[in-house]
C-alpha cells in the first residue's frame, strides 16, 4: 500500500490500491462535501459504481486548512492518522460569545475587556495546556440520539452534554490586536478549537468566540505541500 500524493499519482487505479490526497480545504466547504466531490470525481474516471474514499479528521465548514483525504484500501488507516499530533493557526474576538463558538452565529453574549493585558492573555492561555476536561460545542457533527448536535441546536432543542478529556500540547498567544487575539495551538484527537476558544474567554472573565481557524499540520503531514481541490479535479482528469 503505497502513500501517494497527487504529483506522485500516474494512473487511474491508483486510487484504488491507495492514495493519500493533502487537500487545502477552502472556507464554507464541509468535510464531507470535499469528500464526495473526490469520489464522485474518481468514480467518473474510473467509470465505477463505488469507491472508498474518507477523511482523517474532520474541519468545520468555516475553518481552512489541511484536510488528508485515504481512497481505497489507505482507507484502512484513517484511525491512525487521525490519532496524531494536529496543529492550528487561528484568532478569536474578545468581549462576545456566540452560540456555536465561532462565526456561524451571531454574537448573543458581550464582555468587558479593559481588563485583559498581554500577561493575564498568556496566563490564561497556560491554563489549557495539559489534559483537560472539555465540553463540545452544541453546534457540531457529534452524535447524540443518532442525530446530528448542529440540527437538534438549530431546532433549539436543550442538549445536555458531558465534558471529556483532551489534551492540549501548546497555546500560545501569536499576536494582540484587540479584541482579535492570533494563537497557535497543538493538540491531540478530539479537540474542538473552538471550545477553546469559549472556554478562553471565561477564564479572561469576559467572553471569545473563533473568527478565523486553520490547521496546518497532521503528524508529519503540513499544509504546505496540499493541493487545492481544483487542481486535485484537473489530476484526476488528466489521468
Amino acid at each position: 500500500m503505497s502513500e501517494l500524493a497527487p504529483s506522485q499519482i500516474t494512473k487511474a487505479t491508483d486510487f484504488l490500491s491507495g492514495a493519500l490526497l493533502l487537500i487545502n480545504k477552502p472556507a464554507e466547504w464541509t468535510s464531507f462535501d470535499v469528500v464526495k466531490k473526490i469520489r464522485n470525481l474518481i468514480k467518473k474516471k474510473l467509470q465505477l459504481k463505488k469507491i472508498k474514499v474518507g477523511h482523517a479528521g474532520t474541519l468545520d465548514p468555516l475553518a481552512t486548512g489541511l484536510l488528508i483525504v485515504c481512497t481505497g484500501k489507505f482507507t484502512k488507516r484513517i484511525d491512525e492518522i487521525q490519532g496524531q499530533e494536529k496543529t492550528y493557526t487561528g484568532n478569536l474576538i474578545l468581549g462576545g460569545a456566540t452560540p456555536s463558538y465561532d462565526l456561524e452565529t451571531e454574537v448573543n453574549q458581550t464582555f468587558e475587556t479593559s481588563h485583559i493585558t498581554k500577561e493575564s492573555l498568556e496566563e490564561a492561555a497556560k491554563q489549557f495546556v495539559g489534559k483537560i476536561n472539555q465540553i463540545p460545542p452544541i453546534f457540531s457533527a457529534l452524535k447524540k440520539d443518532g442525530e446530528r448536535l448542529y440540527k437538534l441546536a438549530r431546532k433549539n432543542k436543550e442538549i445536555k452534554l458531558e465534558s471529556r478529556k483532551v489534551t492540549i500540547h501548546s497555546f500560545k498567544i501569536i499576536d494582540i490586536n484587540m479584541p482579535i487575539v492570533s494563537f497557535k495551538i497543538a493538540c491531540g484527537k478530539g479537540t474542538y478549537i473552538r471550545s477553546i476558544a469559549n472556554d478562553f474567554g471565561r477564564a479572561l472573565n469576559s467572553g471569545a468566540h473563533l473568527s478565523k481557524l486553520c490547521r496546518t499540520e497532521i503528524g508529519e503531514y503540513n499544509l504546505k505541500d496540499a493541493f487545492s481541490l481544483n487542481e486535485v479535479e484537473d489530476k484526476i482528469k488528466l489521468l
